[in-house]
């Protein structure tokens, strides 16, 4: 039985404001992939004890969940906690998420064994025995070592996939903390995983679980820095998904780190040479969950040139496993991002695209690369640009 918080259900007056901001109506032009159509799905299994049937399983499933309907409605729906209480239903009854897909969700726990693993794939991936329709950038085979605590200003959490596959934005992120001024303590295997990928899957009760573990990671008052807007959002939520005070306490510690870096970035050095320019993609967990996306533009402003895109923020169809998950309607919502991308190049001369998010980075990496520009996390593009890249 599909069991949803009424009021947050009803809320919802069916005003359409939603519609322009959601990347699977974009795409589809249907009603069912909206936001107002999931949300009448819902209440035609809660208020009408309509069936959870293959149909209703396809319009929550292709749900990207970047929450961009959120800022945009005058009702405030909390529609994204609407839809991790229908994916945990669905989850839990055995409607969706495979036993495929929770042992690889199982692994990303365990960080040795992920390190492996990534190493395996990318090994798969120069043999051309991974299909490209996933949509996985290309993986490391060897990656930079990992980082090792300076001190107890603060926290850097590293996670696991951004880990595993971007380890050096990790390091950048660590040299401008110590450009500021600050040493940073790196938390132990408890941190391993913050659950955000277990959350989008449905699997509430294991992102509990990782919540717990990261919490008691990472002790004491400092701030968290995180540099994946979409464990960074996961992270700040911790209080309502866990229910504790303790974790309340956690999640306002949370900060991702260009919020952070730009309250500071008056004490980073000043840049030398040519200032890059510089097109911002906004991961949908940073603009429509943590809402801190000017940050970015402030730590970039610093050394670059910023070039705005015009889409209003649209999702880029990553949603993290999303693209592997949903490959089709991913390609179509990236296509999307790309004709604005392709616009703003009749405007500006970017060389690179400043995405603050993993999975948006490598879903958006072989389209940019075809048109001559790469990505880079923001803080590996103000790292480069101080000279303070530390890649190996």
């Amino acid at each position: 039985m599909l069991e949803l918080d009424t009021e947050k259900l009803s809320a919802c007056v069916s005003c359409g404001l939603c519609l322009p901001h959601c990347p699977t109506f974009r795409v589809t032009g249907e009603e069912a992939y909206s936001p107002r159509g999931r949300i009448d799905a819902m209440r035609g299994v809660v208020d009408d004890g309509l069936e959870m049937d293959d149909e209703f399983v396809e319009f929550m499933e292709t749900c990207v969940q970047c929450r961009g309907c959120e800022p945009a409605c005058p009702s405030n729906v909390e529609f994204g906690s609407l839809m991790e209480a229908t994916r945990a239903e669905l989850a839990s009854t055995g409607r969706s998420t495979p036993w495929w897909q929770r042992l690889a969700l199982r692994a990303l726990g365990h960080h040795r064994l992920l390190l492996a693993g990534s190493s395996a794939l990318a090994i798969a991936q120069r043999a051309r025995l991974v299909p490209r329709r996933l949509g996985l950038g290309e993986l490391p085979v060897r990656r930079p070592p990992a980082l090792t605590s300076t001190g107890d200003d603060v926290w850097l959490f590293t996670g696991c996939v951004m880990d595993a596959w971007q380890r050096g934005t990790h390091r950048s992120a660590a040299a401008l903390v110590g450009a500021v001024g600050a040493t940073y303590r790196v938390p132990g295997a408890g941190a391993s995983c913050c659950g955000a990928l277990h959350l989008h899957a449905g699997l509430h009760d294991r992102t509990v679980e990782h919540a717990r573990r990261v919490i008691e990671a990472m002790p004491g008052d400092a701030p968290v820095l995180v540099d994946s807007a979409g464990c960074g959002a996961v992270l700040k939520e911790y209080g309502d998904l866990v229910g504790t005070q303790e974790a309340r306490r956690f999640a306002r510690r949370v900060v991702d780190v260009d919020e952070w870096l730009a309250a500071r970035v008056d004490d980073l050095p000043e840049p030398g040479g040519p200032r890059p320019v510089v097109l911002v993609q906004d991961p949908c967990h940073l603009r429509h969950v943590q809402r801190v996306e000017s940050s970015v533009r402030t730590l970039l402003g610093h050394v670059a040139d910023v070039v705005e895109l015009d889409d209003d923020g649209l999702c880029c169809g990553a949603g993290g496993a999303y693209s592997a998950l949903q490959p089709a309607m991913a390609g179509d919502i990236r296509e999307r991002k790309f004709e604005a991308i392709d616009r703003a190049l009749l405007r500006a001369a970017p060389t690179v695209i400043a995405s603050a998010n993993p999975g948006c980075a490598m879903h958006l990496a072989r389209g940019a690369a075809q048109r001559g520009l790469g990505v880079a996390h923001p803080v590996d593009v103000v790292a480069e640009s101080l000279g303070l890249a530390q890649r190996s």
